[in-house]
């Protein structure tokens, strides 16, 4: 099914959920409170950051679609925020980044030691939170994910600089890093909800194929965005010597002297190689592929809410899957 054009952009989905998340940021506040002035410091630069706050959302929508709503879910939704800021905490340290939503990482700010301990206060106090929930099935969702967010970042380090990264590979990294917090978010909205095994797989399943989509689309706008709309420097990726769908679809169709070139461009990690990236990827149409992989995930989402109750809630889940592909930032 479609989704409702009531619910196609980012600002109409955020309104429906928009009692839900101001609990959500008055809790949030309330529980990074700390003694240690420099971690409220850090924490309330990272949190006030802004952001789309896609993944507690996706939890609260989900259990709204279910029929539940309340302060367990805006405690869960909490938790969730916390892992997810902790990993971006220590991302841009192992990445060197200096730039995210359009200005200076923490780590830039105030250093790399300061922002990986800050990262652990964070996770320690998800974990904090979690427990407080009483349900041993929520730690065990919450502890194999994060169990499995940080073998995703060691096998992106194994790829980094490697030019011989496939696809395959590329989505492994994926699934780790990035789809299985999104699959946690909506497959624990459901639990909360009560719904069945079945019900909260078909979640999973949403939530998985949506954070596939969300960050095949986001590699393609490092190629095909600009630093001002995008938040961050255009040709990040490359610099990093990630290799992510456009660029390994272009190497694996270019002829060989180009694909040499782009090689060399991954082994050294070499921003000034984004013109000659970006000729390649346009000429083997990399960018369009990418989309049409974005769009199949995408479109796997929205039947995963198949047999779903009809309501807004679901709605705008179907919504979110639709936006991941419009969005240009």
């Amino acid at each position: 099914m479609p989704a409702s054009p009531a619910f196609s952009d980012l600002n109409s989905i955020q309104t429906l959920a928009a009692p839900d998340m101001a609990a959500l940021d008055a809790l949030i506040r309330r529980r990074l409170a700390s003694d240690v002035v420099l971690i409220n410091q850090v924490a309330e630069y990272i949190i006030g950051a802004g952001g789309k706050r896609l993944r507690p959302l996706l939890l609260l929508l989900t259990a709204a679609a279910l029929g539940h709503r309340g302060p367990d879910a805006h405690q869960l939704a909490a938790v969730i925020e916390f892992i997810h800021t902790s990993t971006l905490l220590h991302d841009d340290v192992v990445d060197e980044s200096d730039l995210r939503r359009g200005r200076q990482t923490a780590n830039a700010v105030w250093g790399n030691a300061t922002s990986v301990l800050v990262g652990d206060f964070l996770y320690s106090r998800s974990f904090q939170l979690m427990v407080e929930l009483g349900s041993m099935e929520v730690q065990r969702i919450l502890a194999d994910t994060t169990n499995t967010i940080a073998e995703g970042e060691v096998l992106q380090l194994l790829h980094v600089h490697n030019p011989d990264t496939d696809e395959a590979a590329y989505l492994r990294v994926i699934e780790r890093k990035t789809a299985i917090l999104f699959a946690a978010a909506t497959r624990l909205g459901a639990l909360l909800a009560g719904a069945d095994t079945r019900v909260q797989t078909r979640l999973h399943d949403y939530g998985l194929n949506l954070g596939y989509a969300f960050q095949i689309a986001d590699d393609v706008l490092d190629y095909a965005s600009d630093a001002a709309t995008l938040g961050k420097n255009l040709g990040d990726d490359l610099a990093e010597g990630k290799a992510t769908l456009p660029l390994i679809h272009a190497m694996a169709n270019s002829e060989p002297d180009v694909r040499e070139t782009l090689r060399r461009i991954i082994e050294h990690g070499d921003r000034d190689g984004l013109v000659t990236a970006q000729a390649a990827i346009h000429h083997c149409g990399s960018l369009e592929y990418s989309r049409q992989r974005a769009r199949a995930h995408a479109d796997a989402a929205e039947l995963a809410l198949d047999g779903i109750p009809e309501n807004p809630f679901t709605d705008a889940l179907r919504g979110l899957a639709r936006y991941a592909l419009a969005r240009d930032h």
